[in-house]
């Protein structure tokens, strides 16, 4: 095997252990905070999202699957990639600085009773910890996705899902299908069921050889 197939293989086994962890220990947590997306979104709560590199992606498609749809048709709801807003990042980092860069905005957007999601794979990003204190103090509920406990942002934040892994790629890669879950949970809670699924067809991929 070459040296870049056994590093496939690794990291192919890294994301199915820490899936097997988020399985067994944070499905009934990220089924819960769709629930709670459910009772905040619909009568005009908004929900903010914040990270940093590929956990500032991850934010974004977050809040692309509440603006836009999951998965069927369904209103569009408020929510907010505090990154995505360059002309406002650009300015509070050069007028005060990066640690400032989240905080200033969830004090302009955040109203009590909304919900503030904070991604980081080393939980100890100084503008995300930022966030989560501006955010608790204004009456927000601070929902942090992280890489493995303990680390200083899930001890800042209301409630925390942490995957336990080495690795950024794999903590990030779980974040995004615990995303995807709270997205189908929040639709469900919310009357928005998915559609049944359309018969099986044959598959029309021919895979080839595997990785022995």
């Amino acid at each position: 095997m070459t040296d870049s197939l056994r590093a496939a293989h690794e990291h192919c086994q890294s994301l199915q252990d820490a899936l097997g962890r988020l399985r067994d220990h944070g499905l009934g947590q990220v089924a819960a905070w769709g629930r709670q997306l459910a009772a905040v979104l619909p009568v005009g709560g908004r929900l903010l999202a914040a990270g940093n590199g590929g956990s500032a992606a991850q934010a974004q498609h977050l809040t692309a699957e509440l603006v836009g749809r999951y998965w069927d048709d369904r209103p569009a709801y408020s929510a907010i990639a505090l990154h995505a807003d360059t002309s406002s990042v650009t300015a509070i980092g050069n007028d005060y600085g990066f640690e400032e860069l989240y905080a200033r905005q969830v004090a302009a957007h955040g109203r009590p009773g909304d919900v503030l999601v904070l991604m980081s794979t080393s939980g100890r990003s100084a503008n995300l910890l930022g966030a989560a204190d501006t955010g608790r103090a204004a009456g927000l509920r601070v929902w942090a996705l992280t890489g493995p406990r303990p680390n200083p942002l899930a001890a800042s934040a209301d409630e925390a899902l942490c995957i336990g892994s080495d690795s950024p790629a794999t903590v990030q890669e779980a974040h995004l299908v615990a995303l995807h879950l709270m997205c189908e949970a929040f639709d469900a809670a919310a009357g928005h069921h998915r559609p049944a699924p359309a018969a099986a067809e044959a598959p029309s991929v021919s895979w080839g050889r595997g990785l022995a």
